[in-house]
């Protein structure tokens, strides 16, 4: 009785402290997001250093890090356990080894701005590299290792490393078939030279 009677406070006790769904964020400027979500189990480091746009949803376990630069265009999705790096330090760990500590301007440490295109979408498990830049409506896959580099619009990226493989108007377009309603939306953020035919 005593062990069902603590399984039964454990699990209430942590839904209180559990991953959670923030709503609305102030950015670093003072400016308040009222549709942007991040959950209060992902880190975010350099938020001074972190431009975001509105209505952008973060998930469960990520690590953001805008030491470098980072800007969030509006309406992305980032997943779960997903890791945006603006700075690296393992190449130059592995030059100087134990010398490392105290290096004023450790060759091999990496430190360049991202950006994620308005729209995007990033799969769980996924890790970019610092100087990434993705274009809108881009679709990164689970499980992908992005390297630095410009990505075009509307790319989708899957791998180790990851490659474009896609385009997500080749999906978007089977929907605005279904919904053709929807093409006004979609092309206020797309622009109208890309809705498809």
């Amino acid at each position: 009785m005593i062990a069902r009677l603590w399984q039964s406070l454990r699990f209430r006790l942590s839904g209180l402290i559990g991953p959670r769904m923030v709503y609305g964020y102030r950015r670093h400027d003072g400016v308040y997001l009222p549709r942007t979500r991040v959950s209060n189990m992902t880190r975010i480091e350099y938020p001074q250093r972190l431009e975001l746009g509105d209505n952008i949803w973060i998930g469960h376990f990520n690590l953001i890090d805008a030491s470098g630069g980072l800007s969030i265009g509006e309406g992305c999705q980032i997943t779960n356990y997903v890791s945006l790096l603006t700075h690296s330090s393992h190449i130059a760990l592995r030059l100087y080894g134990n010398a490392y500590l105290g290096q004023r301007d450790p060759k091999g440490y990496l430190r360049s701005p991202s950006s994620i295109g308005p729209y995007t979408f990033i799969g769980p498990h996924s890790v970019l590299m610092p100087g990434v830049h993705l274009g809108k409506g881009a679709l990164v896959s689970a499980y992908s290792f992005v390297t630095a580099g410009e990505y075009p619009d509307f790319a989708v990226l899957a791998g180790n490393p990851a490659q474009v493989i896609g385009d997500t108007r080749e999906g978007d377009a089977r929907w605005l078939q279904k919904h053709p309603e929807l093409a006004p939306h979609y092309a206020a953020w797309a622009g109208r030279e890309n809705l498809p035919q």
